[in-house]
């Protein structure tokens, strides 16, 4: 049959399942908005900006596993989502964003709203297209969403003219070749090899990241953990594939990781990376990283072995399957006094914070418990981040939703929308800093006119806080523009944008107003007053080795020792 540029664009999405799309109409999209006003059995949500838009089509991808979608015009319209794309493609995540820029006769003339999006997308796409001819359009599509999903997942642009957005030629429907686990690479030898250095280490650990949560191995991997008996950290990304409540757990490992995760990591003599790709801030000084220890590194994508990291051994393949594979050939092993000595380090060395007031760490661990630890957990960037990280103990994979890679502030709210739209059926919570609520807020309006129930939970210390942290202590307390000396009302704010809204100023009161919160079932915004001196610790300092983690024990014991001294010198 034949159809118009906009209406094969809208079937080829519904032959993929898509049955949600977060957009923006303009200009140049208004073919396809149009066509889409047909189709109701596609949900489309509009959001506030762009860039909540694809923050959306991000979270529903991280949440239901399926390829996320959003829609823009040209110009602006399409720069706005850039942003997303790279948080997506720095995480991982399969999203599809659908762009439509001038008519063909229009291009490269500066003509409004005309921006060339597939040269500024290339470097953080894990591909792109610009299609200007109606007969590649039903192809590309297919193509996008398959590359999007297959091997290691990412983020992929298809930028339409406008003219192939009226343009006809005949349509014929296809159904989509199932994705299959990467496999092709997974080698007996390496495997081999591979239960051989596993027999022979003495002190293993297991190093757990978001490859392990994208392969849904959380199955195969507690098998294999068990198999290897050995302590377990995993990366910011990697929370929830090993659960958080098993006693093998140590915690996150790297710049706000646990004591004991960064010290069993460097007195190990074999780690066992799985899906993780060595982030600067994992790893901090590379050249002290697990120097007596042996390396094998699990991953999907070649391009990440001995990339930050040289390793002894990698095995490349789907993690899910390679585990499958491996767990076999290692037998039952016997590291009890290894486990033993490394979970005294945890006993030793406990996550703590002030239990007297509101703080970070208190509000984290009364959602676990309010919430049976089965919520949803978004985050924005910086200090409420890392506690959302360290507090909230994370059972399952795609339980925390969170920009690792980009850092990227004001991903948190956006993303919730998507999370909620795709599982419906969980409490979601995004976690924000007042200055990260700043860079989107305005997406309350969107949870609003949908009425999608998020709890918008803000940790209000009036700064920056992650960065005020850092000029506290390597700074001199040189607070350069961190402070926030204005008196804005976030309650206020949310209740004009239509979401109910509480302030919390004691630790008493976050009980009543967050099961209040649960109960309305609609969106809220919870603003939680805590000290803008609050720290997130334990902490390395950047470039330094993990192994010199400390926290405000370790502070307060070398200030302490310092004033000692200097009094024996006067």
């Amino acid at each position: 049959m034949k159809l118009n540029g906009s209406q094969i664009l809208i079937e080829c999405l519904k032959e993929q399942g898509v049955d949600t799309i977060f957009g923006y109409p303009g200009g140049a999209i208004l073919n396809v908005y149009d066509e889409l006003y047909r189709h109701k059995e596609i949900r489309h949500i509009l959001t506030s900006h762009e860039q909540g838009a694809s923050h959306a089509a991000d979270g529903y991808a991280r949440a239901t596993g399926k390829v996320g979608v959003c829609f823009a015009t040209s110009g602006p319209g399409a720069t706005n989502l850039v942003t997303g794309i790279a948080t997506a493609y720095m995480d991982s995540v399969p999203i599809v964003a659908v762009t439509c820029n001038v008519g063909i006769s229009l291009l490269g003339r500066d003509s409004f709203q005309e921006v060339d999006i597939y040269d500024i997308t290339m470097p953080i796409t894990k591909h792109n297209f610009i299609v200007k001819d109606i007969h590649q359009l039903a192809d590309t599509v297919r193509r996008a969403f398959r590359i999007a999903k297959e091997g290691r997942p990412g983020p992929v642009l298809i930028d339409l003219t406008k003219n192939v957005t009226a343009d006809q030629t005949e349509y014929e429907p296809k159904k989509p070749a199932p994705i299959l686990p990467f496999t092709d690479s997974i080698r007996t030898k390496d495997l081999e090899q591979a239960a051989g250095m596993i027999r022979e280490a003495r002190k293993p650990v297991v190093f757990v990241g978001g490859g392990a949560v994208i392969s849904n191995a959380q199955k195969e991997l507690k098998e294999f953990v068990y198999a290897l008996q050995a302590p377990v950290c995993d990366s910011l990304m990697g929370k929830g594939a090993f659960d958080g409540k098993d006693p093998l757990y140590l915690g996150m490992l790297g710049m706000h990781g646990t004591k004991a995760s960064n010290l069993t990591v460097s007195h190990s003599d074999l780690l066992v990376v799985i899906g993780a790709r060595f982030s600067d801030r994992v790893i901090g000084n590379p050249k002290q990283f697990a120097k007596g220890a042996k390396i094998l590194q699990i991953d999907i994508d070649p391009a990440e072995i001995n990339k930050n990291i040289r390793v002894d051994l990698s095995i490349i393949g789907d993690v899910r399957e390679v585990l499958k594979r491996l767990t076999p050939m290692i037998g039952q092993n016997d590291h009890s006094q290894w486990v033993a000595e490394s979970l005294s380090i945890s006993e030793n060395h406990p996550l703590k914070y002030d239990r007297s007031r509101l703080s970070g760490p208190f509000i984290m661990e009364e959602i676990y418990r309010l919430t049976d630890g089965d919520a949803r957990i978004v985050t924005e960037v910086g200090q409420h981040q890392m506690w959302a990280a360290q507090y909230f103990r994370y059972k399952e994979p795609h339980q925390l939703f969170t920009s690792g890679g980009l850092g990227t502030m004001g991903y948190g709210l956006g993303a919730a929308i998507g999370v909620k739209t795709g599982r419906p059926d969980k409490v979601v919570v995004n976690v924000a800093g007042d200055g990260c609520l700043r860079m989107n807020m305005n997406e309350l309006a969107t949870a609003a006119r949908y009425q999608i129930p998020v709890i918008e939970l803000v940790m209000d210390n009036h700064v920056l806080g992650m960065v005020h942290q850092w000029q506290e202590l390597f700074y001199g307390g040189r607070y350069s523009h961190t402070i926030f000396s204005d008196k804005v009302d976030y309650v206020k704010l949310a209740e004009a944008m239509g979401c109910a809204a509480f302030r919390v100023t004691q630790k008493e009161e976050f009980e009543t107003v967050f099961r209040q919160a649960l109960e309305l079932n609609g969106p809220v915004l919870i603003d939680c007053i805590i000290d803008e001196d609050d720290k997130v610790f334990p902490m390395v300092p950047a470039g330094h080795a993990i192994s010199e983690v400390f926290d405000q024990d370790d502070l307060d014991g070398k200030r302490s020792t310092a004033r000692t001294k200097k009094k024996d010198e006067i």
